[in-house]
């Protein structure tokens, strides 16, 4: 009731302030109706990142549409307005080029809550380009930014004229922006409003479909996305005006639109725990923090939900977003019946607090071919609750992250479930699995290499959060642990749009022609998977990295391959790289200084070479190599990767690189890992963890490295591009 008497309360004061002010108003726009009623817009334009210059133009715009249609207007850039109880008084949010990390977890808890709960939200350009470390709002977006082309002239078509944000366009929409590439195309999950013409501009990386606009609903709410928007200039364009009024408006709920995808399998949407159709022993529970008001809640030991209209055929992973200050336990994913077949499960370990929530998430392997259901198990008491829950289902092949961004990969891990016995990770004279060789904890723990509906599956969702686009496999010849592995990443690697390089690693008896007999061996063996790495601006050639390549004196063997192959050399000696097609350091280390990197890069450029120099974000073996007196480098809180990423991309000091490596994706006993690293690893044993990273904690902490990985790959791609316009 009392948001009712705010609410009246405004509408007597804004209908007072329209009439006194009528005749100074801006017109609406051509094709825009009035709202029945006066409602209420934050708009919301914090940055953590790049700032654009048309943020106080969009401002001013939106105040004068909602002068003219009826709507208050709050502009801020203070999180600290995403507040349960302060986001009740407004029907729609828009995130106006937002950049970065601009929201805590509690102001994402309540914005999540504010748009499943019934309220709108609109996104403008670059909020495509922001909360990186939020899974959750790449959904509530559409999708993140990957990278842009110069401003320039193009066509934007229009595929939904009965829309009121693009009911008054033409077929064809000839306009200037800054035209953005996505990391994932969005149709199957929304419903597109315009896509981009690529043929007419340069720059475009989606193909024949290039969403730029759409809206879909999220739970009770809605929200709006348009890509467009970059310059000043557009917020006086009458046309973007409209449209942008009438996201505006679906957002709010002031007019009604079809924003439904109609191709999207209802397993793949966010699903309320709570609305189960069947059950034993549960019930919903009150939290302000969760979607739609209220969660799954009183789970105790056997209790279980079945969901009819969910359906578990083709689904591959199980995520839910879960709170418990109670015993924990685990979520059993079952098909059919709640004692059908298990298709797998997830852990839930407590947060602390019933109003503190985490994502949990888990491969599903069995073959579903019915109705979900969940079943619970555990201690004794509460468990836990559940929030919302998605099934993934396996999806075709899609875009990834850079290909120009390679992340060193490691598949030489194993365990006594599926290797048989502990591999690697006892290193140092440990016992596993709580005294591993690493200084940090992996979040999977001590996992195995080879179990592929897990870790590997898992590995391959965290890459693709990195915004990295291929990972270099380390391979220690013909027939061996990791060559027998390749076949279980690839096909990871392929279901994510992820492509795979080599690292051919020093082992026995390699010589310069066993190399060049290794290369015709991976390409004869692996070349057709469509996870195969072949670089398109360098002749389509895979590419194959050598570690210690100066125990070898005489490379001339792989004059053989030079055409069909880029072969990387491990130095900034450029006296030592005869014969090679590329340069690489891999020290993870050395980038804090950049030694030779400027001269190596100048050497590559000038003789045509590939220049991939290598950047981490720490360096300690302390546990996996005791009494080692090699040089470490703490990791600073991420200041460290910041010093190396920013040399690398420095044309002064890292002399402008084709491609950058990341030493490493899973290298744990070095501890230059990105791969999330637990941060409650277990007791006694002295591990580090990320917390502290970029200021992040708990969750969101654990990924820092990922996602600021992904920060510095779009730098990349735009730097890249910006030379490329320069030239």
């Amino acid at each position: 009731m009392r948001r009712q008497l705010v609410r009246r309360a405004r509408h007597i004061a804004c209908a007072a302030a329209l009439a006194l002010g009528a005749a100074v108003l801006a017109p609406a726009p051509a094709g825009a109706a009035a709202a029945a009623d006066p409602y209420d817009v934050l708009v919301f334009s914090k940055t953590a990142g790049f700032r654009h210059d048309s943020i106080p133009a969009g401002i001013t715009a939106i105040q004068e549409l909602g002068a003219a249609d009826g709507f208050d207007v709050t502009a801020t850039e203070d999180a600290a307005a995403f507040t349960p109880e302060n986001l009740a008084g407004y029907e729609a949010v828009v995130f106006l080029s937002t950049t970065g990390d601009v929201l805590d977890d509690a102001q994402q808890d309540a914005l999540s809550a504010y748009v499943d709960g019934g309220g709108g939200f609109v996104g403008v350009h670059a909020a495509a380009d922001t909360e990186y470390d939020w899974p959750s709002y790449e959904h509530l977006v559409g999708a993140w930014f990957k990278s842009h082309p110069a401003i320039q002239e193009a066509k934007v078509v229009t595929e939904d004229h009965a829309h009121p944000a693009t009911s008054h366009l033409d077929d064809e929409w000839v306009r200037t922006d800054e035209l953005y590439n996505y990391r994932t195309n969005p149709r199957a999950d929304v419903h597109v409003l315009q896509t981009l013409d690529e043929s007419s501009y340069t720059g475009g990386e989606m193909g024949d479909d290039h969403p730029i606009t759409w809206c879909h609903p999220q739970q009770e709410g809605r929200s709006f996305y348009t890509g467009l928007g970059h310059t000043i200039e557009s917020y006086s364009d009458p046309d973007f005006r409209q449209l942008l009024l009438g996201g505006i408006q679906y957002a709010a709920g002031t007019v009604s639109a079809d924003c439904g995808s109609g191709t999207t399998d209802p397993g793949d949407e966010s699903v309320e725990a709570e609305s189960y159709t069947s059950s034993s022993g549960v019930q919903s529970a009150a939290h302000t923090g969760a979607g739609g008001g209220a969660t799954l809640g009183y789970i105790d030991n056997g209790d279980w939900t079945g969901y009819a209209s969910v359906d578990t055929a083709g689904a591959t992973s199980f995520t839910a977003r879960v709170s418990s200050a109670g015993a924990g336990g685990t979520i059993e994913v079952h098909s059919g019946s709640a004692t059908g077949p298990l298709l797998g499960s997830v852990d839930v370990a407590p947060t602390g607090g019933w109003e503190t929530f985490t994502e949990v998430t888990g491969a599903l392997t069995g073959a579903g071919s019915g109705p979900l259901f969940l079943r619970f198990t555990g201690g004794a008491g509460s468990l836990f609750d559940i929030d919302s829950f998605t099934l993934a289902r396996q999806q075709d092949t899609k875009a990834a992250g850079s290909s120009n961004v390679h992340l060193f990969y490691y598949p030489w891990y194993g365990t006594p479930e599926t290797n048989g016995s502990w591999r690697h990770w006892e290193q140092g004279g440990h016992t596993p699995p709580d005294d591993i060789g690493a200084d940090l904890y992996p979040k999977l723990g001590p996992y195995d290499s080879g179990d592929a509906a897990g870790a590997v599956e898992q590995h391959m969702k965290w890459i693709e959060q990195s915004g990295a686009g291929v990972i270099v496999y380390s391979w220690w010849g013909q027939g061996g642990y990791e060559d027998k592995l390749a076949p279980v990443v690839l096909e990871a690697a392929a279901r994510h749009g992820i492509k795979v390089a080599w690292h051919i690693e020093p082992y026995g008896d390699r010589t310069a022609a066993s190399v060049v007999d290794d290369i015709a061996y991976l390409n004869a063996t692996y070349g057709d998977s469509p996870a195969y790495y072949r670089d398109a601006e360098h002749g389509n050639r895979p590419a194959f990295y050598i570690f210690e390549s100066l125990k070898i004196q005489d490379w001339s063997a792989l004059d053989a391959v030079s055409d069909s192959a880029i072969v990387l050399a491990q130095t900034t000696d450029t006296t030592k790289v005869a014969h090679f097609g590329g340069i690489y350091t891999y020290d993870g280390i050395a980038g804090a200084t950049a030694p030779g990197w400027k001269q190596a890069g100048e050497y590559a450029k000038a003789n045509n070479l590939v220049w991939a120099p290598s950047v981490a974000p720490g360096y300690i073996d302390d546990r996996a190599v005791p009494g080692n007196t090699t040089p470490t480098l703490g990791r600073e809180d991420g200041a460290s990767y910041d010093l190396e990423w920013s040399n690398a991309l420095d044309p002064a000091i890292g002399g402008s690189p084709s491609w950058v490596s990341v030493t490493s994706f899973n290298e744990w006993h070095e501890g230059s890992p990105i791969e999330p690293a637990s941060s409650n690893p277990p007791a006694g044993h002295g591990y580090q963890s990320y917390e502290g990273a970029y200021g992040k904690t708990g969750a969101a902490a654990e990924t820092a490295y990922l996602d600021r990985t992904a920060y510095w790959a779009d730098r990349f791609e735009q730097q890249r591009e910006e030379a490329r316009s320069a030239d």
